[in-house]
């Protein structure tokens, strides 16, 4: 049993460790509503008169609602092709045992290895030969970095699934595409839930790709931060405004979809 004096100093730990973790959130927060003047006359303290005005130009300047709406498009359509071809991928190679299978699992499981430094400087050189789709260049070039993982996932989670599924819906008269779609992909949810969560907060964070491919008018919130803090570099009120601006999509989304994150994160560990 553990003792009452041990509990208390475990609390008192896990306190002290919640106050360091949501420091950086409190600074962020309560000096962007401050004025230039007091950020750098106290950076710790409550602000004297909350400046609203701070994230009104903040929000002006970041052209908010259009980054929002880029990093919404890329990310949604990015899972969108990532799982759609990924799951029909992971069930192919499932599917057909054969040396020529097991050799393309291994290609995409070794490319995982391969860091995206390494292709970096090749892959604008080849692209920018050619008129970029912007979004859309990006949201290929999300499939092809996300696919090994995501295929690695699916391929796993289909050793689960019974051929004898795949024989009944033959035999009633379901081709190939017809059993995944009908059968096959709705089992595979549970995975599909964390290939997309796994993706959604790498391709929203990400800052690199994007900044490689992306016009500034097709920004996503990353990339504007980027040229936001560039231009305010000096006015922090502005900044941090923007920043916690930036953050709100980010905790809502988590919050209306906090049930499907953990179960999402769940299934992905125990695969």
């Amino acid at each position: 049993m553990i003792s009452k004096r041990n509990k208390y100093i475990g609390e008192i730990l896990a306190l002290l460790l919640g106050l360091v973790w949501i420091s950086p959130f409190y600074l962020m927060l309560v000096n962007a509503f401050k004025s230039k003047r007091e950020i750098f006359t106290d950076v710790l303290g409550l602000p004297e008169g909350f400046q609203t005005k701070n994230f009104v130009e903040a929000f002006i300047d970041l052209d908010f609602i259009n980054s929002l709406l880029n990093s919404v498009i890329v990310t949604g359509l990015s899972i969108a092709v990532i799982v759609f071809f990924s799951s029909m991928a992971g069930y192919a190679l499932a599917r057909n045992k054969s040396k020529l299978s097991a050799m393309i699992l291994l290609l995409f499981v070794g490319a995982m290895l391969i860091p995206f430094q390494s292709v970096m400087i090749p892959l604008v050189a080849l692209f920018g030969k050619v008129e970029m789709l912007n979004r859309f260049g990006l949201i290929f070039m999300y499939l092809g970095f996300g696919s090994s993982l995501s295929i690695f996932l699916y391929h796993g989670a289909m050793t689960g699934i019974s051929r004898s599924l795949d024989e009944a819906a033959t035999i009633d008269g379901a081709n190939k595409f017809q059993t995944f779609r009908h059968i096959i992909f709705p089992l595979l949810k549970p995975i599909s839930m964390t290939v997309g969560i796994l993706n959604v907060i790498w391709i929203w964070n990400d800052y690199l790709l994007p900044s490689l491919v992306l016009s500034e008018s097709n920004a996503t919130i990353p990339l504007k931060m980027f040229y936001f803090f560039g231009q305010y570099t000096k006015q922090w009120h502005l900044a941090l405004a923007g920043l916690t601006i930036a953050i709100i999509p980010v905790i809502i989304g988590y919050f209306l979809a906090q049930r499907q994150i953990i179960a999402g994160v769940a299934e992905g560990a125990l695969k």
